[in-house]
């Protein structure tokens, strides 16, 4: 669990990721979105709506250390700008933020503020999302090929089939199969907890299918604009699935 604290979160200490910690992304991101939606439950008994809605989503910047926000703008400067393919990973790479990525980050944070603003405080649905986001990066970084050699998130991917990888304290390397499966177990208990919390609703259903699909959009734009995934993508799969099921909440029924 300190391993995937550690990517997603400025907790857990400076930790090498690996294959194992995409089973604790679900979960994680559970206890990161509860505790956003507590944020602004409680900030909303003390403020009105404005104030609470900021309140949640300063909060949710400051338990992901930026860092979703981060990829969010680096991948939309290596994606969304008319750039030979060799170019893109280099924009993305590039620490400086172009226009692109100012705009994508700014129009989201205002997407965002909106949906909080215009809802009542929903903690749990809050849960749910941010569960589901965090399962769709594993998924992701289980499914997709790996676009950058060297990259932090390259420690998720598998050595070559066949061979094991030795953890740190381990007697026993773990073979990777075995890890596959592990993985693809934590993938559907992350969606089963992601329905658990956001509960029978049609409201909430709608928002973590709408997160899916938006989700789901950014990894297909990554797969043919770079060939796969990176860190980057990750963290701006996540934030764009979020906006958009919290827009899915924010609507009028």
């Amino acid at each position: 669990m300190r391993k995937a604290l550690s990517f997603l979160t400025p907790f857990g200490g400076a930790v090498t990721p690996s294959p194992d910690a995409l089973g604790w992304f679900a979960p994680v991101g559970a206890l990161i979105g509860l505790a956003v939606g507590g944020a602004w439950w409680v900030a909303g008994k003390a403020w009105p709506a404005a104030a609470a809605g900021a309140v949640a989503l300063c909060a949710d910047v400051a338990l992901t250390g930026y860092l979703h926000l981060d990829g969010l703008a680096d991948a939309a400067d290596g994606l969304l700008p008319p750039l030979e393919p060799e170019r893109r990973l280099a924009a993305m790479a590039d620490p400086a933020v172009g226009a692109f990525g100012i705009v994508t980050v700014a129009v989201v944070l205002l997407l965002r503020f909106g949906a909080f603003t215009s809802m009542r405080p929903a903690p749990l649905v809050i849960g749910a999302l941010w569960c589901g986001s965090r399962t769709a990066m594993a998924l992701i970084a289980r499914t997709l090929p790996y676009a950058r050699p060297g990259g932090l998130a390259s420690a998720f991917v598998d050595p070559p089939s066949g061979e094991a990888e030795l953890h740190e304290g381990d007697l026993d390397p773990v073979p990777v199969g075995h890890r596959v499966t592990l993985a693809w177990i934590a993938v559907g208990t992350g969606l089963a907890v992601a329905l658990a919390l956001v509960g029978r609703g049609t409201h909430g259903l709608a928002a973590l299918a709408v997160e899916a699909l938006a989700i789901g959009a950014v990894a297909i734009l990554a797969l043919r604009k770079i060939g796969g995934f990176t860190g980057d993508v990750l963290g701006a799969a996540g934030v764009v699935g979020e906006t958009a099921g919290l827009l899915i909440m924010a609507v009028k029924w």
